[in-house]
């Protein structure tokens, strides 16, 4: 369940709001289902009674309390769990008196508690409506109502037997995932037709900048590439006291600022610092011709990340799996930044998901932040790749190796009991395999192809290799694995290079976790690939394909009349606006 609260000055105004559509005709059959008293009026079911009624009765102490008391109205929302069965009016009753009685609204044995009312209407929830003057002319005390709230909304969820939320209701969590928009935020994005609203896309645009940062001030210029306007904040001292960040002006409407606290708890000005204190590799500028190729630095990537993904697999510290979280974050930024269109998206949904994974409280581990980060910073400095060839194959490569380090971050998650954490990588994860699925899948087709067509003696070979290299029940996995065609062909293919490929395969599977992939020959293949610097499989043309390429040379050919493509005569410039005008 999930259950928020919020106050106001106007009990007409929010019962018309209960009683009424709703902001877009989700309210149906408005009617109360308990009240203080189990007599209060009840004009969705009642057709003498009337909204002007219960405010009187509700407003009742209010009135006799003689003095103005600001926001006097309390109202609370308890939401049950899309996938909760339907509750009855009676439970939702029994709910709402449980809810007040926790909030200090109406103590359970006081018979001077608020009066309130809790009204259905239609989906599985219902609002608490009180005003907070009890009948003994006293205002209620609802100091840490939320925290006594969530505490027995826990146990309503255990006894009624609906979808567990406790570990959302820690303060470790709450202060590691990131600032959900407001109501309104959410209103203004769908009445502008944006697919997120603005607090949304600004925490993006902060992290696409902080991605890869040495220091403040390649930090800021990045931020104003992107239009985002940015103003430190000061102590009367001078010294730095935070960030503060806006969209462009363009936004309609006035500037809004949102200061990194409301963006993310490791968007502050001190966690950023805490990033560029980590240091990092810098790319040297003049390095040999080939080692910024993207496809280069995606491979040499790819051997990052499985290390990281080692160290979170190796019963690490919390500090530790903070910096590789917020390290892959970094590295996803720059990826999607990088990436082909095909892939974009889904890897930009991964970073957003992994977000939700983040450990609060936790000074990161600067070894394991800067090796992340350095990661990052040379996807940016080696530029955009393409999505085939040999950079489509690093693109597969270095997306399965994430993939990977996904499951594992989810893995430690669940381990310490963070069932909502280890769902969000877990969601990132498969956001992956999407992308993952766009660039891999030519190349293992043909690689599978290949396989296929291997000599009887071959293959037999290549698997009693992989029965001698790897664990039995490895072997096993790896040999019953629909992409063991894929594998035995790039064993092949590592073979007539030179390669020995039983040695290959030892030290491939030595790199840790493997019991978490999907698919552990398919990460065999591109660990072999990517260590035997083999080149992308080269597609396989048919031929009828082989046909339709003949036939297109000819026309060409035909067409062009024996007039060489360098003496073709190009277009002249057009005449300068000048020279236009004045004739």
């Amino acid at each position: 369940m999930i259950t928020t609260a919020r106050s106001g000055a106007d009990t007409l105004k929010a019962l018309k709001y209960l009683y009424g559509p709703g902001r877009r005709n989700e309210h149906t059959d408005p009617h109360l289902v308990a009240s203080w008293d189990g007599f209060a009026p009840d004009p969705g079911r009642d057709g003498e009674a009337t909204l002007a009624q219960l405010r009187d009765a509700l407003d009742l102490h209010v009135v006799r309390y003689g003095r103005p008391v600001a926001k006097h109205v309390y109202h609370r929302m308890v939401r049950a769990d899309p996938t909760d069965r339907n509750l009855s009016d009676e439970e939702w009753g029994a709910v709402a008196r449980r809810v007040v009685a926790a909030a200090g609204i109406a103590p359970d044995g006081d018979s001077d508690g608020c009066r309130w009312v809790a009204v259905h209407h239609g989906d599985n929830h219902i609002h608490i409506l009180a005003t907070v003057v009890r009948a003994d002319l006293t205002q209620a005390r609802l100091r840490g109502d939320q925290y006594r709230t969530e505490a027995e909304v826990t146990k309503i969820e255990r006894e009624f037997g609906l979808k567990d939320w406790s570990d959302t209701r820690t303060r470790d969590y709450r202060a590691g995932i990131p600032k959900r928009p407001k109501s309104p935020e959410l209103r203004k994005a769908e009445r502008l037709g944006q697919e997120e609203p603005g607090r949304a896309r600004l925490r993006t645009g902060v992290r696409r900048a902080l991605a890869g940062a040495v220091g403040e001030e390649e930090f800021l210029a990045r931020l104003a590439a992107q239009g985002i306007r940015c103003e430190v904040r000061r102590l009367p001292s001078g010294d730095a006291r935070g960030y503060k960040f806006a969209l462009p002006t363009g936004e309609p409407g006035p500037v809004v600022w949102f200061s990194g606290s409301q963006l993310a708890a490791d968007l502050t000005l001190p966690k950023i610092h805490e990033r560029f204190a980590a240091g990092i590799d810098q790319p040297a500028p003049r390095d040999p011709v080939g080692q910024r190729r993207p496809a280069t630095v995606r491979y040499r990537a790819s051997a990052s990340i499985e290390r990281a993904t080692a160290t979170v697999d190796d019963d690490p510290r919390a500090g530790q799996v903070s910096a590789v979280v917020s390290g892959t974050i970094e590295v996803l930024d720059a990826l999607a930044l990088t990436s082909p269109v095909l892939s974009r998206k889904e890897i930009n949904q991964a970073a957003r998901a992994l977000e939700f994974t983040a450990i609060a409280r936790t000074r990161a581990a600067r070894a394991e932040a800067r090796a992340m980060r350095s990661v990052a910073r040379e996807l940016l400095y080696t530029g955009p790749a393409g999505g085939r060839g040999e950079e489509g194959t690093a693109a597969a490569t270095i997306l399965a190796s994430l993939i990977l380090l996904a499951i594992v971050i989810a893995k430690w998650h669940a381990a310490q009991g963070h069932r909502h954490q280890a769902e969000a990588a877990r969601a990132a994860a498969q956001h992956l395999r999407t992308a993952y699925g766009r660039h891999a899948g030519r190349p293992i087709a043909v690689l599978d192809t290949q396989g296929r067509q291997l000599p009887r003696p071959a293959r037999d070979r290549h698997e009693a290799q992989a029965r001698r290299a790897l664990p039995a029940d490895l072997a096993a996995r790896v040999l019953a694995d629909q992409g063991w065609a894929a594998l035995a062909a790039t064993l092949a293919e590592a073979g007539q290079a030179g390669h020995d490929p039983q040695a290959l395969l030892a030290q491939a599977a030595g790199q840790r976790e493997l019991a978490s992939a999907d698919s552990p020959a398919t990460v065999l293949t591109w660990r072999i690939r990517r260590g035997a610097h083999l080149p992308a499989p080269a597609p396989i043309v048919t031929p009828e394909e082989r046909r339709t390429g003949a036939a297109l040379s000819r026309t060409v050919t035909h067409r062009s009349t024996g007039t060489p493509a360098a003496a073709v005569t190009p277009p002249p410039p057009p005449a300068p606006e000048t020279s236009r005008r004045t004739r």
